[in-house]
């Protein structure tokens, strides 16, 4: 259960986190074009998932448990210190800087998905925050960590998919909406980040 609670928050959290993808989507929306929206906010996550899965799969097969305890603390640590360097750096940014979003194309769509790819976040996550919950499968079994992923992929895009219509809802109110979102999000994964310590402290 805690596992599931751990991937469903995890999940809500990075699904009202706006992203290069996110942005394109919501200008889909604001358009009425809902099925070119939930293309881009659907397909190119999946792929890169499933990309990092793989790789995360792989790595943490032959890292020894003990070290995989320490990378649980730098992982929570991360979260901790992201959450609060974003929510300094929102202190100074206008609704309007915040709300800008880029137009629709297959270039742009393969740029933000790349941008996706490269952020520090998106390996953060995989590398201290997934890492060590998969690495936990090797003692207790695969079946195990199943609710941490399916936890956080129904958190992810269903947040995602939730938070892109709110955005959009309302010419004049998305990007002051946008910007308090971006705060309840960062609060959320400052409290996750001190969970996912005491966790690992606790194992």
């Amino acid at each position: 259960m805690d596992l599931l609670i751990l991937g469903a928050g995890m999940g809500v959290v990075g699904g009202m986190l706006p992203n290069p993808l996110q942005m394109i989507a919501l200008t889909q929306v604001a358009l009425g074009r809902w099925a070119r929206a939930l293309f881009v906010l659907l397909a190119p996550p999946l792929v890169v998932d499933a990309g990092f899965l793989l790789v995360t799969l792989f790595f943490f097969r032959f890292i020894p448990f003990g070290i995989v305890h320490y990378v649980a603390y730098v992982g929570g640590t991360v979260l901790i210190g992201f959450a609060s360097h974003t929510l300094w750096e929102l202190r100074r940014k206008t609704s309007e800087q915040v709300g800008k979003s880029p137009a629709y194309s297959l270039t742009g769509v393969a740029v933000a998905t790349f941008a996706e790819v490269t952020a520090p976040g998106t390996w953060i996550y995989w590398l201290t925050v997934a890492g060590p919950i998969l690495a936990e499968a090797r003692v207790h079994g695969y079946w195990h960590v199943v609710p941490f992923f399916a936890g956080g992929m129904l958190g992810y895009y269903g947040s995602e998919i939730i938070s892109t219509g709110l955005m959009a809802w309302g010419a004049g109110l998305h990007k002051a909406f946008k910007k308090h979102l971006i705060l309840i999000a960062n609060v959320l994964l400052l409290l996750i980040g001190i969970s996912y310590i005491v966790r690992a402290y606790l194992r």
